[in-house]
């Protein structure tokens, strides 16, 4: 079975190891959210010397934003969205920034996708409101069974490639990685994770970088970050990729709390 890095280009897939990278996911079968619901989610509009692709992100803390490695491995510029649920209605409260600072996974594989996880730096630091607030960093592994909510802007059917104009969400499940690789065989590693909503819900191209998180104890808690889907496509009864945070809580606080 041959994974698709939710490579956020429009523009451009390849193949590498088995795995079949196309440009970002969206949401299949998830519900609009409403204004505020994830306060963290930031919309990311990224540019290359080549392409420009979108991927989803969310925001860390005063100054910096998590995606996937992808999402900013080459990449020039970013324009960065926060504060509101949509991507181009009307809202007062959505505030927009633009930067070129990253720091991507130094043992990031792009043909594997292995620690796909980026960070990026906000030029001037954003003030929280009541539609702008951080998430939280876990503080234990994600573990088997665990009920998590997958986030983003991607696509809503294979058939049709525009974004959706409203954040969508879905709730899924965390596999066991010995259940994914019976899916897609040794690629999946012990810093990745896989989801499976009900029938075929999960990410799809659109929503790479975007955030899986947790709701517990009243606060919710990043768990993953969108990364990888199936080669059959997002409609498919695969299971949706990410990338595990807590492996990386360690390397992510050296940079954003130096």
């Amino acid at each position: 079975m041959s994974l698709i890095f939710l490579f956020v280009c429009f523009v451009a897939s390849f193949l590498a190891s088995s795995v079949e990278t196309k440009p970002g996911a969206r949401i299949i079968g998830g519900l609009d959210s409403y204004a505020g619901q994830f306060p963290f989610a930031a919309a990311i509009n990224v540019q290359t010397a080549d392409s420009r692709f979108f991927c989803g992100g969310a925001l860390l803390n005063h100054n910096w934003v998590i995606t996937s490695g992808h999402c900013v491995n080459n990449a020039t510029i970013f324009t960065i969205q926060l504060g509101s649920n949509t991507l181009t209605s009307a809202d007062p409260d959505r505030e927009i920034f633009s930067t070129n600072d990253y720091v991507i996974h130094p043992d990031f594989v792009p043909d594997t996708i292995e620690n796909d996880i980026g960070l990026i730096k906000l030029r001037l630091p954003v003030s929280f409101t009541s539609y702008i607030q951080p998430i939280n960093l876990p503080t234990v592994g994600l573990l088997n069974e665990t009920q998590v909510t997958a986030l983003g802007w991607g696509q809503t059917s294979d058939s049709d490639s525009a974004l959706s104009e409203t954040l969508q969400y879905v709730s899924a499940t965390i596999l066991s990685n010995a259940a994914c690789r019976l899916v897609y065989g040794n690629q999946i590693t012990d810093n990745m994770a896989c989801v499976e909503g009900n029938y075929n819900e999960g990410t799809c191209i659109g929503d790479t970088g975007s955030p899986l998180v947790e709701y517990l104890s009243r606060l919710y808690w990043i768990v993953g970050v969108s990364s990888f889907l199936s080669g059959n496509g997002c409609e498919s009864t695969d299971p949706s990729g990410y990338t595990r945070i807590f492996p990386y809580t360690d390397w992510i606080r050296t940079i954003i709390n130096p």
